[in-house]
């Protein structure tokens, strides 16, 4: 039978492990219950928390059992793996909030029914832990001059690392601790920037419980440039239909580059191999349709199938002249607003369609801005309430990102 541990390795999605052959013969041999925790740094999840939620999938196919840790312990303190800055404060409601709204979104990709996967969250032994005993108990097994070697702490000494932020570790280690205790746990899963956080965990099972776990962590998503994925000019690509809508969802992995379409369909698709294999034989053009693929899976997993099509109608229609562009995204100013006339620079700023008048005016010296098909030649040009035609004009930036403006 198929071992899962080769199925992720050949997808290209494993970095790193702890013991690569015990791993692979465990996960042969016994359903593993494993875990993987998130955060609750916003009310969403985004793109780099989906490949983590695919190999979620992957390993519960096969019989595995995934525990989704949500942190509504840590997410008091903040990880400071891979920040230059301490992560902003959070209040307990806040938290709360956005455990719930994981729980949903992950369900879209992870079968929780029947107990086949189950949500835990460490705020139920980290939030009445005393604090004398937990640093009598378990800060003693960990090494400061071992902690400051790790890559997660050693970026942040030169700018400042608080001693709340310095007890992450310990928490995340006492978390894999927990879920080995009650609930058989053999496995810690994460991003690759996450691999100190889980050898603490391991240490720690072993010198309190003299208990072999496991680690592995995921390679992250990353551009064929080695830039992480999943961020645009206004920010990350969220999971979210309110933070990015599923059109703006598709038309990201539609318009990723051609070296990168058949990687994400590796990492982020349950397209069989041999089907990617052979569209990595096309090249140029022959590349759009794979990429329309990519974008209908992505969309279709995460926001489900009818607003995957929807995304992809709208997708012919700006881009062919066919279908139905009501999905189009847009944005709402006010006659207020518009006034006797409104320059450009300053609509599209209003609208957030670009990040700084200078990145506008550059846009329009070199033709990238046309208002209802009509390229914008002058910085200073007015759009006056008669530029909206039934109550709405579309402006097109660049080659592929489009915008309806209504006004009201």
């Amino acid at each position: 039978m198929e071992n899962v541990f080769d199925v992720l390795k050949e997808r290209g999605l494993i970095a790193q492990t702890t013991h690569e052959d015990e791993i692979r013969e465990l996960l042969a041999n016994e359903k593993v219950t494993f875990y993987i925790g998130f955060d609750p740094t916003a009310d969403s999840l985004h793109v780099g928390h989906f490949l983590q939620m695919i190999v979620m999938r992957h390993m519960q196919n096969y019989g595995h059992r995934p525990i989704a840790l949500v942190g509504g312990g840590t997410g008091h303190i903040g990880d400071p793996s891979g920040r230059t800055d301490m992560r902003k404060m959070m209040t307990k409601e806040t938290i709360d909030y956005n455990c719930e709204r994981f729980k949903e979104q992950l369900s879209r990709v992870v079968d929780f029914s029947d107990g086949k996967a189950i949500m835990v969250n460490n705020a139920d032994w980290l939030l009445d832990l005393n604090y004398v005993e937990f640093i009598r108990d378990i800060g003693s097994c960990f090494s400061v001059n071992q902690m400051l070697t790790a890559e997660c702490f050693k970026q942040r000494l030169e700018k400042g690392l608080s001693f709340l932020e310095f007890n992450y570790m310990l928490m995340q280690s006492y978390d894999f601790l927990m879920l080995s205790r009650k609930y058989d746990c053999k496995m810690e899963l994460g991003g690759d920037d996450q691999w100190s956080n889980i050898l603490g965990g391991i240490n720690l099972c072993r010198r309190k419980d003299q208990k072999q776990v496991y680690g592995m962590t995921f390679t992250l998503l990353t551009n064929s440039e080695g830039k992480k994925m999943g961020k645009t000019a206004n920010g990350a690509v969220w999971l979210s239909a309110e933070k990015t809508s599923p059109y703006e969802f598709y038309q990201y992995w539609r318009n990723v580059d051609d070296c990168d379409v058949c990687k994400c369909l590796k990492l982020l698709t349950f397209i069989p191999m041999e089907q990617i294999r052979e569209y990595e034989k096309l090249e140029g053009g022959e590349l759009n349709k794979v990429k329309d693929i990519l974008a209908y899976e992505l969309t279709m997993l995460v926001h489900g199938e009818e607003e995957a099509k929807k995304a992809q109608e709208t997708a012919k229609a700006i881009f062919s002249g066919q279908g139905d562009a009501s999905n189009m995204p847009s944005e709402t100013v006010t006659e207020n607003q518009i006034g006797d006339g409104i320059l450009i620079l300053d609509l599209l700023t209003a609208v957030n369609m670009i990040p700084s008048k200078g990145e506008g005016r550059r846009l329009i010296q070199q033709g990238g801005i046309s208002v209802d098909g009509e390229k914008i030649t002058e910085i200073n040009h007015i759009i006056t309430k008669e530029s909206f035609k039934d109550n709405q004009i579309v402006v097109k930036k660049g080659k592929k990102s489009f915008l309806k403006i209504e006004i009201k």
